[in-house]
């Protein structure tokens, strides 16, 4: 979710679902601690509930983070896994950490100690030659008796030589079914599954077989309606508001307004916006005014109107 999660993609994905629990983009540990950068724990106070998604691999740097993202509000503590990039691996952290679960179980060992709030962690099922079956039982023992309670398994291996990040989130095949048999082998543990799912109608099934949750990255961002926009009422049971695609993007007016009197560029924002009529007759046009006028100097609130009354009117 690196440099797709930011704060205001999360404000915009907020309005779309009340209950879903948002993740920030993955900050580094180092960056919070030795390189000072607390402004990448800014959010919004409306994009509760909310996970800090940590990365990092020394124990007492990690605690000192989790604890600057506990007074900066967070709910939960995320340590990351699973990212495959090359910029994780040279800080041997990331999807490498699968290879070190004694490592990881300190960390997190060290987080629980420095935080009341939960701390979690987010993997894959194996990296490289690894053998899942072995590996990943041997992962959650461990990160379990170090005190992790939930944990999200994106269900497929990372290959940290010869595919690209891009590459790792579609190549390697998934293996759904293993990470049901660990919810049945660690039934104490809180476990969701992550990766290809594309409806709510797989969040459903995955938690008719038993696990405790599902994340959607790809299919929530691109398309945030079909999945953000009706998951409160689908998976929660809330009446749905009366409301459509259109209000949302109104919704976020003000929110662009404030963000362009503190000096922001309405591209910041809207890029977030682009996939909200995905699938509906218009998405094309909203997506090329917003995409090609969003950095265009002056741009502001008035071109999401534009964009917004061009579409076809609903019947």
């Amino acid at each position: 979710m690196m440099d797709w999660t930011d704060r205001h993609c999360r404000y915009f994905h907020r309005l779309l679902s009340g209950r879903a629990l948002l993740y920030t983009e993955m900050v580094t540990a180092p960056a919070l601690v030795r390189g000072g950068a607390t402004h990448l724990l800014d959010h919004d106070a409306a994009e509760h509930p909310l996970a800090l998604q940590l990365g990092g691999s020394d124990p007492a740097e990690l605690a000192q983070a989790a604890r600057m993202g506990e007074r900066a509000g967070y709910d939960e503590i995320n340590l990351n896994c699973g990212c495959p990039s090359d910029r994780v691996q040279s800080g041997t952290f990331g999807a490498v950490l699968m290879t070190q679960a004694p490592l990881v179980a300190d960390c997190v060992a060290a987080m629980r100690d420095a935080v009341s709030v939960e701390v979690t962690v987010k993997c894959r099922i194996g990296v490289d030659e690894q053998d899942p079956e072995v590996i990943l039982p041997d992962f959650l023992e461990k990160i379990r008796a170090a005190g992790c309670r939930r944990v999200i398994i994106h269900a497929r291996k990372a290959w940290l030589q010869g595919l690209s990040p891009k590459e790792n989130r579609d190549i390697p095949p998934l293996d759904p079914a293993l990470v049901l048999r660990m919810k049945r082998d660690f039934p104490d543990l809180h476990i969701s599954t992550n990766g290809g799912v594309e409806s709510l109608d797989e969040v459903q099934d995955f938690l008719a077989q038993g696990l405790d949750g599902v994340m959607v990255g790809r299919a929530a961002y691109h398309r945030p309606w079909d999945i953000l926009g009706h998951a409160d009422a689908k998976l929660w049971g809330d009446t749905p508001l009366p409301r459509a695609p259109e209000d949302v993007a109104r919704a976020m007016l003000p929110y662009i307004d404030t963000h362009l009197a503190a000096g922001g560029k309405l591209a910041q924002v809207s890029r977030h916006m682009l996939g909200l009529f995905a699938g509906r007759p218009g998405a094309r046009h909203w997506r090329r005014v917003l995409s090609e006028g969003a950095h265009l100097p002056g741009a502001g609130p008035e071109l999401v109107e534009q964009a917004l009354d061009a579409l076809p009117r609903a019947a």
